[in-house]
């Protein structure tokens, strides 16, 4: 099968296979486990935190942050597509007791402006106000194709966030595709944000794990969080081990996954009744918009799965994600069996 539902379904290495084999592990509840703490020190290094916390996913990463940073019955602010709020089955709401203010980007990229945000922060005392608790910012955006934000306009954001006393958590299971987009460190990407969430089984391709990372406070609390949700793995190192040749190997051939993307926009582009814009396909994620072949998306879907192909459908929309276990010939079978499915 060509699986291009998700970058997480890449299947781990021989080389992971045998770290794991052989990882030293011990107790991590404890603290005692050292293939997890080596990752979580190299994590934290290589974002330029305080410290890090290894966790099962990246929606554990994420709602641990949002419970560490507000109090029950504020709100978050999020731009109206972010993961937080539409693929984390509500768990803000039931674990952190907050409400979501989703925001529009105007502009259709999924990257807030500033003045997009100020419109909806409630922080003054108005008794009958939700007040705004924290802002949630993604990178690269999902459901935006991938689009990527810069470190300067995340400082911005970041930056006038603070000048509120908001703080400020970046959804980055992805930061290491718009680092490689964008041609930048994720330190820089990331650097004004309170904390971050990456996840180790998307591009990078470990079967299992994500890294929170924050300051030392922060991430002193978030443990405690995680042991709250079930998230203490105990001899997890066999994880880990996985998980640290993801972050040293992995970020270096990303690149690969970005050009398979752009070939596929352009193939599809070539359809004359599927509508895409190559240009704005900037990291590894396609989506597209079927609605002019008469077809509806999951029908194209089941079709795809009938030549070998797997892809999500919504709507009107299909998306394709590009990963390490797709190849340059998978990407021209795939726009054969499109051309196909949708002329016929």
């Amino acid at each position: 099968m060509i699986d291009l539902r998700s970058d997480t379904v890449t299947k781990p290495s021989d080389k992971m296979r045998a770290a794991m084999a052989t990882a030293a592990v011990g107790d991590d509840v404890y603290g005692d486990d050292p293939t997890i703490n080596r990752l979580q020190e190299r994590a934290s290094g290589i974002f330029e935190k305080e410290a890090a916390l290894f966790v099962p996913s990246g929606t554990m990463g994420n709602q641990i942050a949002v419970k560490v940073h507000t109090d029950p019955g504020q709100e978050i602010v999020i731009e109206e597509r972010g993961h937080i709020l539409n693929y984390e089955v509500g768990a803000s709401a039931i674990l952190a007791g907050v409400t979501i203010r989703p925001v529009k980007s105007v502009d259709g990229s999924g990257i807030l402006t500033w003045d997009e945000i100020a419109a909806v922060l409630s922080t003054d005392s108005i008794y009958d106000h939700t007040q705004t608790g924290l802002l949630c910012l993604e990178n690269t955006h999902n459901l935006a194709g991938g689009r990527v934000m810069s470190s300067a306009h995340c400082a911005e954001l970041c930056e006038n966030a603070h000048a509120h006393d908001l703080p400020v958590h970046m959804d980055g299971a992805r930061i290491f595709n718009a680092a490689t987009a964008l041609s930048e460190s994720v330190a820089d990407l990331t650097r004004h944000c309170d904390s971050v969430q990456f996840c180790l089984s998307k591009g990078l391709g470990a079967p299992v794990g994500s890294v929170l990372v924050g300051s030392h406070e922060f991430i002193k609390e978030a443990r405690i969080w995680r042991k709250r949700l079930g998230g203490g793995m105990r001899q997890a190192g066999i994880l880990a081990a996985a998980g640290m040749i993801a972050l040293e190997e992995s970020p270096a051939r990303l690149h690969q996954d970005h050009e398979n993307a752009r070939a596929l926009a352009r193939g599809l582009a070539g359809i004359e009744c599927i509508k895409i814009d190559v240009d704005k396909v900037a990291t590894n994620i396609v989506i597209f918009d079927i609605s002019a072949t008469g077809k509806t998306s999951g029908e194209i879907v089941a079709a795809l799965k009938d030549n070998g192909i797997f892809a999500i459908g919504f709507g009107n929309l299909i998306r394709m994600v590009t990963h390490l276990d797709i190849s340059a010939e998978d990407i021209g079978s795939t726009i054969s069996a499109m051309f196909s499915i949708v002329e016929n």
